[in-house]
């Protein structure tokens, strides 16, 4: 028997199994089941990727009301400020300026005044002219009283006097938006039925109080009856009710697990760059529909607004004054998703992303040749930076997200603030990584 050909067992004490070389096509063979495993694989990872970021997308604008809800609802501080600005808005305050002269003016009876003074002049004998010039008096005396009293009445609204009741009485009744999600009928804010109610009553103690203290009398004789404007009346109050009150209960959760999902969703995929550029657009496209519904929802508001109960300019106000934080989050959240993706892209193979590379290395190569002509070097500082740029830049831009994520309500200002930060940062830090010089990197390669 050859023994090459039939090897001893390792109990015999012969030499153990030599290692099996592949054979040209046995490689050949592994290689494509090896390929195709790992396109199966690749393809369920885009697979599950894909359905993450639908999810994200979906639930995008969701998280963006819900957060808003959620803020206004449970911040007392939040929810003063939005709705203090509609005390100086002018459509707003004209509108409270007429109703209470109106109230007013119906409790002053000039007709009364003028026919007693008619009967007067009868009974002392005037003549017939002075008795029919004093009939005829109802009308000035009626425009005069008006004049007076809209006079009073707009002093105390465009004053500082009702901006401070107003705010006053809204953070003493915070409780006013939750009050119009849940239907109760308590609050400066509430909804009755299908219509929202917005009660000035405070309002009208002031005015009351002063009008008497002008000299009109009568002025306290205005009822502690209809003391509300009404806002807006909508079929669909009742539904509007339900998902808002839903969104409040999803507020703090909701954005969390949209952001993991994003997240997943960039960390399944295989290319990831490719699917944060993706998911950073979508997110903006979401945005962008966002906004279209809001200017949808503030045209069918407006039109569902009788003039009759509201001027249209008002209702406007109204309306803008509300949802001003939400459109101010979505624009946010709008340049946020458009800077993303542009890094993104800048990180990528294409030409232009090249180009920008390129000329951004060279600027920052020129300035640290420019600080070594002057003497400046950073040693092993700059060392130390050109050997950790990909971290560095990796921590600087963490570090800004960490910055937009800590920082109470950010603003579009406040992304391009944190933006030129970083910017700046990362300039001046590739300026002290080139001003190290080529020949110093060299040598410490060489001591090492």
């Amino acid at each position: 028997m050859n023994p090459a050909e039939t090897p001893d067992s390792p109990d015999s004490g012969g030499t153990p199994h030599e290692k099996h070389v592949m054979t040209a096509e046995e490689r050949a063979e592994y290689e494509r089941l090896r390929r195709h495993a790992a396109v199966r694989h690749r393809g369920v990872r885009r697979a599950g990727s894909s359905v993450l970021l639908l999810l994200a997308l979906l639930l995008a604008p969701l998280a963006v009301v819900a957060a808003w809800v959620q803020d206004t609802v449970s911040d007392t501080d939040r929810y003063v400020e939005t709705v203090a600005p509609l005390a100086s808005e002018p459509p707003v305050q004209e509108v409270v300026i007429n109703r209470l002269t109106d109230r007013v003016v119906e409790n002053v009876d000039v007709k009364a005044v003028t026919d007693s003074l008619t009967r007067a002049l009868q009974d002392a004998g005037a003549p017939p002219r002075v008795v029919e010039g004093a009939e005829s008096l109802e009308g000035p005396l009626r425009n005069a009283v008006r004049t007076v009293v809209d006079r009073t009445v707009t002093r105390v609204i465009t004053s500082d006097v009702f901006q401070q009741v107003w705010e006053g009485a809204n953070r003493r009744s915070h409780a006013a938006v939750v009050n119009m999600l849940t239907g109760d009928r308590q609050g400066a804010l509430r909804a009755e039925g299908d219509t929202v109610r917005l009660d000035v009553g405070a309002v009208v103690d002031q005015v009351r109080e002063r009008l008497v203290d002008a000299g009109f009398d009568k002025a306290a004789a205005i009822p502690d009856t209809d003391r509300t404007i009404t806002l807006f009346q909508a079929e669909e109050l009742g539904k509007a009710q339900d998902t808002m009150r839903l969104l409040d209960i999803l507020g703090t959760w909701l954005p969390v697990l949209t952001v993991v999902l994003a997240a997943l969703a960039v960390w399944t995929n295989p290319a990831h760059r490719v699917m944060l550029m993706i998911t950073a657009t979508g997110v903006g496209v979401m945005m962008v529909v966002l906004l279209v519904a809001l200017a949808v929802l503030r045209r069918g508001y407006l039109d569902s607004v009788p003039p009759t109960a509201l001027p249209t300019d008002a209702a406007a106000a109204i309306y803008d004054t509300f949802v001003r934080f939400l459109r101010d989050s979505t624009r946010t959240l709008l340049v946020v998703s458009v800077i993303t993706a542009l890094v993104a892209y800048l990180y990528g193979p294409g030409r232009p992303a090249r180009a920008v590379r390129t000329v951004a290395d060279r600027g920052t190569t020129a300035a640290g040749r420019g600080l070594r002509r002057a003497g400046v070097r950073t040693g092993s500082t700059g060392r130390w930076l050109a050997d950790h740029r990909a971290w560095i830049t990796g921590g600087v831009i963490a570090a800004g997200a960490l910055a937009l994520v800590l920082w109470n309500h950010p603003t579009v200002g406040a992304v391009a603030l944190v933006l030129g930060i970083a910017l700046a940062v990362l300039i001046v830090l590739a300026i002290l990584a080139a001003a190290a010089g080529p020949a110093d990197r060299a040598g410490q390669r060489a001591a090492l």
